[in-house]
């Protein structure tokens, strides 16, 4: 993984760049705006004209008749809606009385629990001496002044005809003509689609031609695409609202239903705005609360079934965004543009967060507004590892567990992350309590997450706090002893029905042989370990009942005693299979041809292995 430290890229040249770049954007908001807005309804119809040219229309027609058909849609849209406002302005006198009743009701709601605290408070309070009431002669004192300003009322003249058309031109003349700049860019936007991206792959030059071809593919196919799903659901949801609005009676339900759709665009605060609305109105149309409260919860049943269930089939469970980035970005581009910028804050960031996955000046927007952290799931589990959280590698280990194996999840999480912490161990960046804090809990991991786990009891625990601190593997195979016995389980078992995984005693090779001892059981396996050199052991005539032996992968310090250890299991097991297993992530700078020799195979992980012995395992009564 590439090195993004945040810091490198924290130098006075890029702070000076970012100052102007937010000083460009705040100034030039007029021509950003509508820039931003026509590349980016680009991006929403640009599945539509793709699927037009598939039809057989040449570019120039396709998207004339997408424009036209987007900008028809718009028009009649908002035509619909300036007819529905009016329509609601003209009948608001005739919701005047429930609406102060409602007014009243919640007001005595809210304002009597504090009229009964100030009431409480002033009974027990002393009066003040300067009090202008006179509790003794009943004689009220009130003070007023000597002199009483004038009412003056300012009243503007009477506008003629020609004065009001004049101001509706002027206040209609901004929005029409943004809106006629942005129909007017987005035509040659869409047009010169192809003829842009050649111009930015020759303007990045022939060094970065290929992340330059695969930044525009992103944001020409996956963002847009996205774009428009989510064009085509808040449609849809806004449909939905006014058809059921509809149907329980509320007067001018598509006017709700659009507003409903609309404001969907805006993360987050835009449902709650349409909810809040939605709810003000049906509040002030009845005089009870019952319409209210079931609209209200038919409004929140669609929305928690789109959010939940539709959109994470149409485009994934979420935006790309972090639900904080969303917020964040909402704020950020809403405090530079205004409305306009509330609008576009998830799309403008998407497109900087795709943009960051293949440019490296961007790569710092990716790392902290993506939705999946830059760090894999090894990295994860090293850092709460070295924090000492158990609780969440445990959730989130059982949760992996409950799609993969054990095996896999060794190879793809628990091995490199300690091998990571190995590597730090080596070259002293790990502290003496850190290290304390990583075997204890690492051995909380392996012992809750054995196939057969069984919570230790106080006095175990005490018992083997020293075997832990001086080796992680035997202080794991003494767990599994205490609850299965010397001999990991019974020696009444078939032949060649046993997997001995056999370590040398050091604590890299032990807790290796350990957790295949975990995965190979989780697998109904009867896997056992041993320290090799270790005397106490069943006996020659015991020997027939193991079928295969693994054997960690030597280090170049151990690489001796490795080969003499392989050479004595080949003299007493001479039936068995003897495997190692060098996994990617080993630091073992010991070569293959070195150990090809001595043992049967050479495997590249757990769930090899898992795979070489499953074959091999008899069937259980």
């Amino acid at each position: 993984m590439r090195d993004s430290s945040l810091l490198k890229h924290l130098t006075s040249g890029s702070i000076v760049t970012a100052c102007c770049v937010l000083g460009l954007l705040y100034f030039g908001r007029d021509v950003l705006e509508p820039l931003a807005l026509a590349a980016i309804l680009s991006l929403v119809i640009a599945p539509l004209i793709r699927g037009m040219r598939r039809f057989g229309l040449a570019h120039l027609p396709a998207t004339l008749l997408s424009v036209l058909i987007v900008g028809t849609c718009v028009v009649g849209l908002s035509t619909i809606l300036a007819f529905q406002l009016v329509a609601v302005s003209r009948d608001l006198p005739r919701y005047r009385a429930a609406i102060r009743t409602k007014v009243a009701a919640v007001r005595e709601m809210t304002e009597r629990p504090f009229a009964r605290i100030e009431a409480e408070l002033s009974a027990v309070s002393p009066q003040e001496r300067g009090n202008t009431v006179s509790a003794r002669r009943g004689i009220t004192t009130v003070t007023v002044s000597p002199t009483q300003p004038l009412p003056v009322e300012i009243r503007q003249p009477r506008l003629t005809t020609s004065d009001q058309i004049a101001r509706l031109f002027s206040m209609a003349w901004g929005p029409l003509g943004e809106a006629g700049l942005v129909l007017v860019l987005l035509v040659f936007i869409s047009l010169e689609h192809e003829s842009l991206r050649d111009r930015l792959i020759r303007l990045a030059g022939k060094d970065d031609i290929g992340r330059t071809i695969r930044t525009l593919s992103d944001a020409a196919e996956g963002v847009s695409r996205f774009f428009f799903s989510q064009f085509i659901v808040n449609i849809t949801f806004g449909t939905l609202i006014g058809l059921l609005l509809w149907l329980a009676g509320v007067p001018h339900a598509g006017l709700w239903g659009a507003l409903s759709g609309m404001l969907r665009f805006v993360p987050y605060l835009g449902i709650m705005a349409a909810g809040v609305i939605i709810a003000i109105f049906v509040a002030a149309i009845d005089p009870g609360w019952q319409l209210a409260i079931s609209c209200i919860a038919l409004f929140l049943a669609l929305e928690m079934f789109v959010a939940n269930v539709v959109e994470p089939k149409v485009y994934g469970h979420s935006s790309g965004l972090s639900p904080l980035a969303v917020i964040v970005s909402a704020v950020f581009w809403g405090a530079l543009w205004g409305p306009v910028g509330l609008l576009l804050s998830t799309p403008l960031t998407l497109c900087l967060v795709v943009a960051g996955r293949h440019v490296r000046g961007f790569e710092p927007v990716t790392i902290l507004l993506g939705d999946a952290p830059s760090v894999t799931g090894a990295q994860r589990l090293y850092q709460r590892v070295l924090a000492g959280d158990t609780y969440t590698i445990l959730r989130d280990a059982r949760a992996y567990l409950r799609r993969a194996s054990f095996a896999r999840y060794c190879d793809q999480i628990l091995l490199p992350g300690l091998a990571m912490a190995g590597g730090d161990l080596r070259s002293g960046r790990i502290e003496s309590s850190q290290l304390d804090t990583m075997r204890t809990t690492i051995a909380s991991v392996a012992t809750m997450l054995a196939p057969d786990a069984a919570k230790p009891t106080r006095s175990r625990r005490r018992r083997d706090v020293s075997l832990l601190d001086a080796n992680l593997g035997a202080h794991l195979r003494k767990m599994r002893e205490n609850r299965h016995g010397r001999w990991q389980g019974s020696l009444d078992v078939p032949a060649h029905s046993i997997v001995l995984c056999a370590a040398l005693p050091a604590e890299r090779d032990e807790v290796l042989s350990e957790l295949l001892v975990r995965a190979l059981r989780e697998a109904d396996i009867d896997a056992r370990s041993i320290t090799l050199g270790d005397e106490d052991t069943p006996g020659a005539d015991k020997a027939e009942l193991v079928s295969t032996v693994f054997l960690p992968y030597p280090l170049e310090d151990n690489l001796a005693p490795w080969l003499s250890a392989a050479r004595a299991l080949r003299d007493a097991l001479p039936t068995v299979l003897l495997a190692t297993i060098k996994l990617p992530f080993d630091q073992s700078s010991v070569t293959q041809a070195a150990v090809e020799n001595h043992v049967d195979i050479v495997l590249r992980s757990f769930e090899e292995a898992l795979a070489f012995v499953a074959p091999e395992r008899p069937a259980r009564t």
